[in-house]
């Protein structure tokens, strides 16, 4: 296990189900500290986690009473953690689906590289939906064009390391990035913010319902966010163009 004062693991948790145990489990075995932001669940795993981090110093649990989306937890734990001192957070899904193995990786890369955030490329296997994998191509398509092609290699991927300070600052200043679409936007914005993309390929598991699995996924409603998250991006992107493009230029020669 590695211990850091730097960088820490934040795992957002809404109803993840009996997978959540595990899943911290396998990533305190690979990080020092861990933490779980509980997003409002009603599925009795606040109790279990809490009981978890009464004999692990090396987890905390911050218990949110009321349901508010993915990006707003992460938001919390992100700002509790540059309280702290911490100036990176890796985050991963509480569901089983992310390698928790690859979380020293990820890390070195970001020691290595501070000013860039360290994105997930998704390795999917036989168990990854169809629908799923073909669907996130768009997503992907519209975040390269909205950066000018700036290194985006997945935009919805969440196993990444954010630098603390900038995401918050580009948080804070939006209303929205609060609920499922926050990952791609959260790269969209730090790109235009001058954060540099650094790609590692990580594998996912897509459980079934006897292995444990647990999705909030829902095709209609999710795909209405992410459609509304990317006319907000284009419009920004329109924006900021002349800029993006005198960076790229400076970029190529």
């Amino acid at each position: 296990m590695t211990a850091s004062n730097t960088h820490v693991v934040i795992i957002p948790s809404y109803n993840p189900g009996d997978k959540v145990f595990e899943t911290v489990r396998d990533a305190r075995q690979f990080w020092d500290p861990v933490w779980v932001i509980i997003d409002g669940s009603t599925d009795g795993t606040p109790a279990g986690l809490l009981a978890l981090a009464v004999d692990d110093p090396g987890l905390r649990v911050v218990h949110l009473p009321r349901n508010q989306g993915k990006g707003a937890a992460v938001l919390h734990g992100f700002q509790l953690a540059a309280e702290a001192g911490f100036t990176h957070a890796l985050t991963m899904d509480s569901d089983g689906q992310h390698p928790a193995d690859r979380i020293p990786a990820f890390m070195a890369a970001s020691v290595a590289q501070p000013q860039a955030m360290v994105l997930g490329l998704p390795l999917f296997d036989a168990s990854a939906p169809s629908l799923r994998v073909n669907g996130r191509k768009l997503s992907n398509w519209w975040a390269n064009v909205e950066t000018l092609w700036a290194g985006i290699g997945d935009s919805l991927f969440g196993f990444r390391v954010y630098p603390i300070g900038p995401l918050c600052q580009v948080m804070r200043r939006q209303p929205w990035m609060r609920h499922f679409d926050f990952d791609p936007e959260a790269a969209v914005r730090l790109c235009w913010a001058g954060v540099p993309p650094v790609n590692l390929p990580a594998r996912v598991r897509y459980l079934r319902a006897d292995e444990g699995g647990v999705s909030h996924f829902r095709y209609l409603r999710d795909n209405i966010l992410l459609t509304w998250m990317h006319t907000r991006l284009l419009l920004g992107f329109v924006l900021r163009l002349p800029m993006l493009l005198v960076r790229r230029a400076r970029q190529l020669f």
